[in-house]
């Protein structure tokens, strides 16, 4: 085996002198971009097969590179490789390893491409299994919401706007919110590989290459469906990671929303849902506490999230065309934020199988606050021909006369009506049942009980 001469950073037959102590600490990323290995070591191997096609190198050159390759992947899966931070990121160490075991030959394996191309290759390679594993985490999360709706379509629970009382609705048409913002967030991280799906590998440095490559090889090879168009913006873009980061911000504050609303509602002040043992903590002094610690943790890492993107909007808002080294904090950043999601996603799902409505709790929240008088507006309004302005001046008089008496609407008498509006009968009182009220909903969209089970059926028959 022939031994490597130069062992030192690639770039050393032309910088001098030493690299400071701090300089190789800075400008090491193998410790975060390792993760890449099984990505970078496909897109070699693609380069590579592409390369004896074109005549580029010889197939016992190829072999000898492929097999270098495979043996490497072999040794970093099961933890014999050794990373050299000397020589910075996972495509040096690779490439360093390659000459250890297979002599001279290893230096044809960077011809016609760049470490510019080669790290978003590997990057975008990476972000298209990390999207397909938060869409199956998002399939589960949504999964369990169904179940949690099919159980309580005749729950009954007040809808709120601005924290107070404002329609009746059904438990599980406020779980079926939450589906379709899930629902979003699956298309949103979809639609992203669409950018994903361009194959970066072939541009080089930033101005192409003069060999004679095929770039349609290697995007068949690895699974993109076309090539970049533009070697400069190729090597400078990082639209796509700004499109992960902020699918996965937008998924966060979708789990921080939720998270907030089952605090609120397991408050004692609300007391409309329980938390089982699994998912809460105590206090060191209170010996009565039950904290919903998971929840509020959900609630906190939206803003890790968040930050990560503005992190990423700030490096790319000053830089010129093309390649530069703030680009290296790309990867710490993704997978920090894709990282955080997952188990968030996780937690969540532990979550949804843990905690319980408050059912009787929420019908008497739901019994107070006049909650049913739209529907007594709009029952003005369709038998009794009046405009709904009117018909809202009249329902408001009212709900005035029951607070004054400090009664439910259901309480007031008909004689107590028809001093309002004489023309009201006895039908009028069938108004202020909550699930009248909710079954009135019938509207595409609305919280009828009908609507409900058909929407649940629907988005089960699609999963």
């Amino acid at each position: 085996m022939t031994k490597n001469k130069n062992n030192k950073a690639i770039w050393s037959t032309r910088i001098k002198s030493g690299t400071s102590t701090i300089f190789q600490r800075v400008g090491s990323s193998v410790d975060i971009d390792k993760r890449l290995y099984k990505e970078d070591l496909d897109g070699s191997v693609a380069h590579v097969e592409m390369l004896f096609k074109q005549k580029i190198i010889s197939f016992k050159i190829k072999n000898k590179i492929i097999y270098g390759l495979k043996k490497i992947e072999k040794e970093i899966s099961y933890k014999k490789f050794k990373f050299n931070k000397l020589y910075e990121d996972i495509h040096m160490n690779i490439e360093k390893r390659l000459f250890e075991i297979i002599g001279e030959e290893a230096g044809f394996i960077h011809t016609a491409r760049s470490r510019n191309d080669q790290v978003i290759t590997d990057l975008k390679i990476w972000l298209r299994s990390a999207t397909k594993e938060i869409d199956i985490s998002l399939d589960k999360i949504i999964k369990n919401i169904l179940n949690l709706a099919e159980k309580n379509i005749f729950t009954i629970m007040p809808g709120f706007t601005h924290l107070k009382n404002a329609q009746a609705v059904s438990f599980a048409h406020y779980l079926m919110a939450y589906v379709e913002m899930f629902n979003r967030d699956k298309k949103r991280f979809n639609y992203n590989l669409d950018s994903l799906n361009e194959n970066p590998l072939g541009v080089a440095a930033l101005s192409g290459t003069s060999f004679n490559i095929d770039r349609n090889y290697t995007t068949k090879k690895l699974g993109f469906k076309k090539p970049t168009n533009n070697s400069i913006d190729t090597v400078s873009d990082r639209d796509f990671v700004l499109d992960f980061l902020y699918a996965i911000s937008v998924c966060s504050m979708h789990i921080s929303r939720i998270a907030e609303e089952l605090i609120i509602w397991n408050s004692d002040a609300f007391n409309l849902i329980n938390l089982s043992d699994k998912i809460v903590t105590g206090s060191s002094i209170m010996p009565q506490k039950k904290n919903p610690d998971l929840l509020e943790y959900l609630r906190g890492k939206s803003g890790i999230t968040y930050g990560n993107l503005f992190s990423m909007l700030t490096i790319l808002k000053s830089l010129p065309l093309s390649y530069f080294k703030d680009l290296q904090d790309d990867k710490e950043i993704v997978f920090k934020s894709n990282d955080t999601l997952l188990g968030c996603l996780k937690i969540f799902e532990e979550v949804l199988k843990n905690f319980t409505p408050n059912k009787k709790q929420m019908l008497k929240l739901a019994s107070s606050g006049y909650i049913t008088a739209t529907d007594l507006a709009d029952y003005l309004v369709k038998n009794h021909s009046m405009s709904f302005r009117k018909a809202y001046q009249k329902t408001a008089d009212i709900v005035n006369l029951a607070e004054k008496n400090k009664i439910n609407l259901e309480q007031l008498t008909l004689q107590d009506l028809k001093k309002i509006e004489p023309k009201l009968t006895n039908e009028v009182l069938k108004v202020f049942d909550l699930k009248n009220s909710i079954n009135s909903k019938k509207s595409y969209g609305g919280t009828s009980f009908d609507n409900i089970k058909k929407m649940i059926i629907k988005y089960k028959k699609q999963k």
